[in-house]
């Protein structure tokens, strides 16, 4: 006869750790090709080994940036392109990924399941897919007009 495994599943919990060292390697991702010098609103493509980002300066302040970052892809009539809407944290060496897709404000965790369908751990695997969207490279920078 088989055995019923009547355990609740435990809650989620998040491992901050894993999260923050993912957030500190995009920052490291985007220093590569974040100019020094760039005005809101000019957008400018990072053209890698295997594709290009375009990305546009929305926010500027003292210690932070605001950025959007996207990945056309050609020909994609049935995929839409990866876009993400993403805070530089200067200060703390850190970039967190604040909207995603159809996603306008992720929370830390979710509940599973939900509505949406999103994973409860879904902030970090967004910010875990940022981190593989930048990989693209970061090979020659240049400005849109």
């Amino acid at each position: 006869m088989a055995e019923f495994n009547l355990k609740k599943k435990q809650k989620y919990q998040p491992n901050i750790s894993a999260f923050l060292a993912v957030c500190g390697r995009n920052y490291a991702h985007i220093l590569k090709w974040l100019p020094e010098q760039i005005n809101v609103n000019v957008p400018w493509q990072v053209d890698g080994e295997f594709g290009t980002l375009s990305i546009n300066l929305i926010e500027n302040t003292k210690y932070t940036q605001l950025i959007e970052i996207s990945r056309p892809i050609p020909n994609g009539h049935f995929f839409k392109s990866p876009k993400a809407i993403v805070r530089i944290y200067h200060d703390a060496q850190l970039a967190e990924v604040l909207t995603s897709q159809q996603i306008y404000r992720l929370k830390p965790v979710y509940d599973y399941p939900n509505l949406h369908m999103h994973h409860s751990d879904e902030k970090f695997q967004v910010n875990a897919f940022l981190e593989e969207l930048l990989k693209i490279g970061s090979r020659r920078v240049s400005f849109q007009s």
